[in-house]
């Protein structure tokens, strides 16, 4: 039978603003989007596994939210097989090819792209290697029907919220660049606007060769042909050689122990697992570092982290490429020498008056504190994260992105892109890559599964400054006892900036603010709950064995459950 939406459109839209939750189920999901979470529950609900579940979810995902992904992007992915036990990670990012010069057709615009390192390069898809990868290894449904609800949204179109459409205007000059971009954003001459549907009646005809097909069809395939004919078109020089020269790759989660939990991240060269481990064992070793997280003392402890943890990660690359120094970056003995740096390094005066005297005042509610200036520009939104548990103990943790796939700016057969923001050999990038053959980018996706005596026992991970919020949700929850939903809520911050600036979400009382001006902290404005701050999606076993999900107030998220 066809696929049908159960839900009507009022309540597929769902807006910024609340936390959604679900309690004590047997098989659960958290996306941040409603339409993907039942669609998940959906596989989950006719038998399938996680890793079905996960697949259909992503492929949805992509069909209903270009703006923060597509077909073509990044797919990472942490999966705990219940039967073996183990745990495994895959790493599907999109390459820039070792052979080429990083190819630029967009030229600097006036929307979320303007600084020339964030000009996104060309890179060759990721998405669908990463599907192939993850349903030969772990898949057990037939293939088109995790295709089959995306073919429905793609014809029928999804409903527009405010979120879709705040992005859209964001990355109104990116996406509307080529003239196929704007035949797809802008049918009737302008942008979809909310409450209306969003139809892709192109990428409806790509999905059902996918079904039939498979997911070469995007790799060696019709739509892969059509691929490298733009590409080699807007003269980026790509062959099919360069479609499958750097394959998904397997390996090793980067594991640590913390305070009696043992924490897994992505394989290297992914950077969170040091990241995080780096963060945690610092905030662990300062006094008041894992006290309450609206103290002083505590968000002192961890805008220093953040700061340390990043420059630290300067040392992550492919290991097939670089020697890594792991375990020394792993050592808490590093880490409880990089507290005392921080710990040492307090003023030793109140340095309220030097902060009005360079900083400039403005007003934070009614606190009149020396705050002023605006905070850091805000970096493109897209990326999407999904938590599922299926009822069998099966546990999956994922991203699905626009990031590193594509040509940027182009829509090939109904399929947007974005390209990647890589750099190329930068020790401070977030998002880096060497020209090396084989060579996998190190990215700042945060997938993370937590074990307690061998079994997992949560999931998280976010878009939206990962590379600096994991940390901070993990300590919410391991080191200050929050529960999930509080943890997702609390305030959350950036690094330290190299000029003592620090941008905070603004739910800290004057008290607070106050102890922070006084030891020098340039706090910067920010609103109380900020998008670009993330979008947790959670998974948890509660005390009675049973599962529970929440997904983050600050974009759009839904969790899902069956019960």
């Amino acid at each position: 039978m066809p696929f049908k939406p159960s839900l009507p459109d009022a309540k597929l839209i769902r807006n910024p603003g609340a936390t959604s939750f679900v309690r004590e189920q047997k098989a659960v999901a958290s996306t941040d989007n409603t339409i993907v979470s039942t669609a998940i529950t959906r596989i989950l609900a006719a038998g399938g596994n996680a890793a079905d579940a996960a697949i259909a979810g992503c492929i949805v995902q992509a069909t209903i939210e270009p703006f923060m992904t597509n077909h073509t992007g990044t797919v990472t992915f942490l999966y705990y097989d219940a039967k073996s036990g183990k745990l495994y990670g895959l790493d599907s990012h999109g390459t820039i090819p070792s052979d080429l010069a990083p190819f630029k057709p967009v030229p600097p615009l006036t929307s979320g792209y303007s600084r020339p390192e964030m000009q996104p390069s060309g890179a060759i898809p990721a998405f669908m290697p990463g599907m192939k990868a993850i349903y030969e290894k772990f898949g057990s449904k037939p293939w088109d029907s995790l295709v089959e609800e995306a073919i429905y949204w793609a014809e029928e179109g999804h409903p527009v919220s405010s979120f879709e459409h705040l992005v859209n205007m964001y990355a109104f000059d990116f996406i509307t660049y080529f003239p196929e971009g704007r035949a797809l954003y802008m049918q009737d001459g302008f942008l979809p606007v909310v409450g209306s549907r969003f139809r892709n009646p192109e990428l409806a005809k790509t999905l059902k060769a996918l079904a039939k097909e498979g997911p070469d069809y995007f790799i060696t395939g019709t739509w892969a042909k059509h691929f490298i004919e733009k590409a080699n078109t807007l003269g980026w020089p790509i062959t099919q050689e360069h479609m499958t020269a750097t394959p998904p790759r397997w390996g090793e989660p980067v594991r640590y122990q913390h305070k009696g939990y043992e924490i897994a991240h992505l394989p290297l060269p992914q950077r969170q697992g040091v990241f995080c481990a780096v963060a945690l064992g610092i905030i662990e070793n300062i006094p008041g570092g894992d006290g309450p997280a609206d103290s002083a003392e505590a968000i002192w402890a961890m805008a220093h982290a953040l700061r340390l943890a990043a420059q630290i990660c300067g040392f992550v690359n492919d290991p097939e490429i670089f020697d890594v120094p792991a375990a020394t970056l792993l050592d808490p003995a590093l880490h409880a020498q990089l507290a005392k740096l921080v710990a040492q390094s307090q003023p030793k005066v109140d340095l309220t008056k030097h902060v009005e005297l360079t900083w400039g005042r403005t007003k934070m509610a009614a606190a009149g504190l020396p705050l002023g200036k605006e905070p850091p520009a805000k970096q493109p939104s897209g990326s999407c994260e999904l938590a599922i548990v299926d009822a069998n103990g099966n546990w999956v943790q994922m991203m699905n992105t626009l990031q590193s796939g594509g040509i940027p700016g182009q829509v090939v057969d109904g399929v947007p892109m974005v390209g990647s923001h890589a750099t190329t050999g930068n020790l401070s990038s977030a998002i880096d890559t060497w020209l090396a053959p084989g060579a996998k980018m190190r990215s700042v996706i945060g997938n993370t599964i937590v074990f307690k005596d061998g079994r997992p026992v949560f999931s998280l991970g976010s878009p939206g400054n990962v590379h600096c919020t994991v940390p901070q949700v993990l300590a919410n929850v391991i080191d200050r006892g929050m529960d999930f939903v509080e943890a997702v809520e609390a305030p959350r911050m950036l690094p330290l900036g190299e000029d003592y600036s620090l941008t905070i979400e603004t739910r800290l009382s004057d008290a607070t603010l106050q102890a922070l001006t006084a030891l020098g902290i340039r706090l910067q404005s920010e609103v109380s709950y900020d998008f670009h701050m993330g979008s947790f999606q959670v998974a948890w076993r509660e005390k009675s064995g049973k599962l529970g999900a929440c997904a983050d107030l600050r974009r759009c998220g839904y969790a899902a459950g069956i019960e």
